[in-house]
């Protein structure tokens, strides 16, 4: 048995196992990125196309992960600050598209919402076994975590939105589910941000 890493914030991401696991989140991300901003449009969801902005964000900064395993922990809390302040713009950028898609309102298919809701359930449900040992750690470690717990939380609002735009014939749930899921994204961003931060003025000054 290795190691339970998630029992410690000092956790640093140096194991074979944890990069393996990146690697696994990286490639589920990046398919789920494809496929839901391709149902999105062809849907008229906004929420999944904020959800495939996640995919891809997700993807990338995984990748900034790997990269920075090793590396000093000014390097790997700068990389968590440079996360923290793109999901903070990733959730301003969801929440302005939202404002401006009340403005054209169109009823989104719900079936094909709700298919690929579930879909990206699955993606990221796995993506959150594979990485749930490695849930606490260093700033980077536990930026890679909160993400991919905001994409199942967001991929069941999706679906819950797919079931009322069904009932309702109305795109109000879709952009109630957009809007929220800014507001996750904002709110994971201070969580990362605030501990990287941290981690930075830990170190000692030259």
């Amino acid at each position: 048995m290795g190691q339970h890493c998630c029992e410690t914030r000092d956790f640093d991401g140096t194991t074979r196992g944890y990069r393996q696991a990146l690697v696994a989140v990286i490639i589920i991300n990046a398919a789920m990125f494809v496929v839901e901003i391709l149902g999105g449009a062809w849907a008229g969801s906004q929420a999944l196309k904020a959800d495939a902005l996640d995919f891809l964000g997700d993807a990338l900064t995984y990748g900034l992960s790997l990269w920075v395993i090793g590396r000093s922990l000014k390097t790997r809390a700068s990389a968590a600050l440079l996360k923290g302040i793109s999901l903070a713009l990733m959730g301003f950028w969801v929440l302005g598209s939202t404002i401006w898609q009340v403005w054209v309102l169109g009823v989104p298919s719900a079936g094909i919402m709700g298919a690929i809701g579930v879909l990206a359930l699955v993606a990221n449900l796995a993506s959150v076994l594979i990485l749930l040992r490695y849930r606490d750690g260093d700033a980077n470690v536990r930026s890679v975590w909160l993400c991919s717990r905001n994409d199942a939380i967001g991929n069941v609002a999706v679906i819950g939105a797919a079931v009322l735009v069904s009932v309702t014939a109305s795109p109000w749930p879709d952009l109630a589910v957009a809007a929220l899921m800014a507001g996750l994204f904002l709110k994971s961003s201070v969580s990362i941000i605030r501990q990287s931060l941290e981690e930075l003025r830990q170190q000692p000054s030259h």
